[in-house]
């Protein structure tokens, strides 16, 4: 039984979610979800490996540089893992960010800026299609990662979460979420947050299709894509 005084019902990213005040994403919800992402990857896998291959190669031969970039975010339980994506800057990127700190547009956490001139001519077609995503197809398959679910964090934003925050921890990390359908990189990081906590207390196999449904709306229109 929910008491009134604890539910509210609000319309989130056009999905009218129920809200709760406990997380509870475990035992068959969880096998489920599991099951459900590795499927559903694995299936993607073999079907865009083609297209695939053929980005590796366009990478590859615009500047000679490594196909994937890889980084450290925080998983489920606070476990660290590698997060795979198809490299869309020049190789010396970090590097040059430190000239453009004066240009960002992020929260002082995530560089963020919307013509960012370290992207590469295929890197910013890859972003506009988010098809630099595509990576994190074989860390969903590795349980590292879910297909849908929070956005996930940097070691040093997940080191800053309060107790409340630290909820966004007891799923897998999304390719996709509900920040990704109302926003994206247009997002605050306080909206994203609270947009990755909704989702977790409010989670259910058809908000998670729902969710996939409107990615692909979102990722046409190219909102906050950059």
């Amino acid at each position: 039984m929910c008491s009134s005084d604890l539910t509210t019902i609000r319309p989130v990213a056009g999905l009218p979610l129920l809200h709760v005040d406990h997380a509870e994403l475990t035992g068959a919800k969880q096998v489920v979800k599991s099951f459900f992402d590795k499927m559903i990857a694995t299936v993607a896998l073999c079907v865009f490996g083609p297209l695939l291959a053929v980005i590796a190669i366009a990478i590859t031969l615009h500047d000679g540089g490594p196909v994937l970039f890889t980084q450290t975010r925080i998983g489920k339980n606070g476990q660290p893992f590698t997060l795979l994506k198809f490299r869309t800057m020049v190789p010396d990127a970090e590097r040059l960010k430190q000239g453009l700190a004066a240009l960002d547009e992020g929260d002082g956490l995530l560089f963020k800026m919307r013509r960012d001139p370290r992207v590469t001519a295929p890197g910013a077609w890859l972003r506009r299609w988010s098809l630099d995503e595509f990576p994190q197809l074989f860390n969903v398959v590795l349980g590292e990662m879910s297909l849908v679910g929070p956005r996930p964090p940097l070691p040093v934003e997940a080191a800053r979460y309060g107790d409340d925050v630290r909820r966004r921890l007891v799923v897998r990390p999304g390719m996709t979420g509900l920040w990704q359908v109302s926003g994206r990189s247009d997002l605050s990081r306080e909206d994203a947050t609270r947009l990755d906590l909704r989702y977790v207390e409010n989670w259910s196999l058809a908000l998670d299709l729902q969710v996939l449904w409107k990615t692909g709306t979102a990722v046409i229109k190219g909102h906050g894509a950059y």
